[in-house]
């Protein structure tokens, strides 16, 4: 028997099991209603108690952004300042990297605090009198790291976020949007395995929490931290979220991906909490691309592009390397002219330049122009430019129609 771990699997950050907060003195009561199907608004009428968090289990990953969203009241607040012990959990078992925090005395709580989680919150909570940098550092301060360390530190963090070149101003002088980034960076400096982000761009102006959100997702790829996100805002967490943890009076309704919840939504709830979402903010290019079955390869000859093209009836055909790197594209007509002129290689008759193409996460809304506007289909490719499938219009219209989301 092979009781290897599976390489592939991904790798458990934070393990969640059976989470309770009940806020009371008689917790024990109110848990037991909660176990009987009583509604928390039922159970603080009879008892007084509170429940802030009943019930929750979820893992999070290694490296993911997993956002937990819900209505004012349903919990993931609470929830969040469990996983750090801000708020005590009732019931349940917390555990970072294989160590429960539950059991974790004060100075093992406050050392995993300050290794381990970084916290960005709604309110910027910037000092007036310090400079930007003097902010960004000043948990470093606390920690008692060296003067010349923690600066350097905050000044990375800084140039990360985008504010390079602020360090020296104070908060008044900033935007709501950079006081966010200095939130961000002051986060950031520590260094931690995880973020915690509590509804940290909702106080912000619809167009810089827009760029707020985009600042982060391009962070993400170059820090690769594990985050854990709370919003109210279903579009923010359908952008932001790897997975979405949906939340409602406490308890969990649905955990997936942005696909799954909309696509199959576990209850009545969640199909009426996201019955109104623009799938093309959702979709993106992977969701709609074909595989490129039929390419030519760089070494190819005209004969042998043509001869690709025919046997799948297409106009024009993708050129690719060895590895499947995009090259450019080559259309039947000039295939067919050098054939006649008994030309040998395809190289200099690719086109190159004016390719569209998408990347593998860009939204479909993205794409409807590039769509219309291409005289062939848009090529997918990935980070390294290597080609991972092609766009038609009917493909597109094909993926909203699946979901009622396309008319004539």
């Amino acid at each position: 028997m092979n009781d290897q771990t599976n390489e592939h699997e991904p790798k458990v950050k934070i393990k969640i099991e059976n989470v309770f907060k009940i806020f009371g003195k008689h917790p024990e009561r109110a848990r037991k209603m909660l176990a009987d199907g009583v509604s928390k608004d039922e159970i603080l009428k009879k008892t007084g108690q509170a429940v802030g968090v009943a019930d929750a289990s979820f893992d999070v990953y290694d490296g993911e952004t997993l956002v937990v969203m819900g209505l004012s009241g349903s919990g993931k607040s609470t929830l969040l300042r469990c996983v750090n012990r801000l708020i005590e959990p009732t019931y349940g078992r917390i555990t970072v990297d294989g160590v429960d925090v539950v059991e974790m005395d004060n100075d093992e709580l406050r050392e995993l605090r300050r290794k381990k989680f970084g916290m960005v919150f709604q309110s910027f909570a910037l000092f007036p009198h310090k400079t930007v940098v003097q902010n960004v550092e000043f948990g470093l301060e606390v920690q008692g790291i060296d003067s010349g360390i923690r600066r350097d530190k905050a000044t990375r963090a800084l140039d990360l976020v985008g504010l390079g070149g602020w360090g020296d101003y104070y908060p008044d002088n900033l935007s709501g949007g950079m006081k966010q980034r200095v939130g961000l960076a002051r986060a950031l400096a520590a260094e931690p395995d995880v973020l915690l982000m509590d509804e940290a761009f909702s106080a912000l102006d619809p167009l810089i929490r827009t760029d707020m959100q985009d600042e982060l997702l391009s962070l993400e790829t170059q820090v690769k931290k594990t985050i854990l996100f709370i919003t109210h805002d279903l579009d923010e967490a359908l952008k932001m979220g790897d997975r979405i943890v949906l939340m409602k009076d406490g308890g969990i309704e649905q955990i997936g991906t942005a696909e799954e919840i909309l696509g199959k939504p576990a209850s009545d709830y969640v199909a009426r909490f996201v019955e109104n979402v623009d799938i093309t903010k959702v979709l993106t290019a992977s969701d709609v691309m074909k595989k490129p079955t039929y390419v030519a390869f760089l070494r190819d000859g005209p004969r042998t592009a043509l001869r690709r093209m025919r046997d799948a009836g297409l106009s024009g055909i993708y050129v690719v390397r060895q590895n499947h790197e995009l090259v450019g594209y080559l259309s039947a007509e000039r295939a067919a002219e050098a054939v006649k002129k008994e030309e040998k290689w395809i190289d200099h008759l690719i086109d190159g330049d004016d390719v569209p193409t998408a990347a593998l996460d860009a939204p479909i809304r993205q794409i409807f122009p590039l769509v219309a506007d291409a005289k062939m289909p848009v090529g997918v490719v990935d980070e390294k430019n290597i080609l991972r499938g092609v766009i038609v219009r009917g493909s597109v219209l094909g993926a909203l129609a699946e979901r009622g989301e396309y008319n004539e």
